[in-house]
């Protein structure tokens, strides 16, 4: 009978084999997503750990602790959400504040005070009154804003709007329309038409020969028409500036500009002793 040999010993000071690798852990499955059922009315004073309605309608102060998410949400008085907002369609009429993303795949319209710690994207968005987003907005088809913007970066096919806007980041649709009424300030802006105004001055200002202060830092675009805005830098094929616009840069052809346009530095005199303290 054949005796197989014993395997070889290591030699003495060797490392001995590694072990074989384990097989990478399976992450755990993600909890199933509670599904919408019903109808949910908040009158008064109410609070909830989470909503998962097919609508849902508050009237008076309602605070959620956790997540919403709903088919149709109409909302007024004052709603406080913890967590995410998700949502096929929502109104609201009063002040919402949001602990985390807002997510609308319909439309999305706020006619009072909109706050959120998160992004916020919807279908197409009507934004009326005061709008403060600590996240991006994005928006699929069209996003009007009539009151005060603020948000890092805003993008929509089209965008207008009318009031103030505190955007250090981006402004990106095809077609941008701005009539600037208050104090603004936004990083770029790029599309491919642009049209950027602020509203005529009052009669005290024109005395005063003050200025609404309007920056915008760069915009990008096929056309470009300013009115009383300063921008710092414009490329685009066609410019067009119109009373009261500043550009201290650009690149492409002036196709017209007014007498009281500015093109270069910004360079003013102090007002006269006594118009100003």
């Amino acid at each position: 009978m054949t005796v197989a040999p014993p395997p070889p010993t290591p030699p003495s000071g060797a490392a001995p084999p590694a072990p074989a690798p384990k097989p990478a852990a399976t992450p755990p499955a993600a909890p199933p997503k509670t599904p919408r059922s019903g109808e949910i009315r908040e009158r008064g004073v109410s609070r909830r750990d989470h909503v998962h309605a097919l609508r849902w309608s508050t009237a008076g102060s309602v605070k959620v602790l956790a997540e919403v998410d709903v088919g149709e949400a109409k909302l007024s008085g004052q709603t406080a959400v913890g967590g995410a907002v998700s949502a096929d369609q929502l109104r609201s009429g009063g002040t919402l504040e949001v602990g985390g993303t807002v997510d609308v795949t319909g439309s999305l319209v706020s006619a009072g005070f909109l706050r959120t710690r998160g992004a916020v994207h919807a279908g197409q968005a009507d934004l009326r009154g005061v709008v403060h987003l600590a996240g991006d907005l994005t928006v699929d088809r069209s996003l009007t804003v009539n009151g005060s913007l603020r948000a890092p970066s805003v993008r929509a096919t089209g965008f207008l709007a009318e009031g103030a806007l505190e955007v250090p980041g981006e402004v990106v649709a095809s077609h941008v329309e701005v009539r600037f009424r208050e104090k603004s300030h936004v990083g770029s802006v790029h599309g491919s038409t642009v049209r950027l105004t602020v509203r005529p001055p009052n009669p005290i200002e024109m005395v005063l020969g003050r200025a609404l202060p309007v920056l915008v830092l760069r915009v990008e675009a096929d056309s470009v028409e300013l009115e009383g805005v300063d921008v710092r830098f414009v490329r685009a094929p066609e410019i067009v500036l119109g009373r009261n616009a500043h550009v201290t840069e650009f690149e492409g052809k002036l196709v017209r500009r007014h007498p009281s346009a500015r093109v270069g530095p910004e360079s003013r005199s102090p007002p006269p002793y006594g118009l100003s303290r």
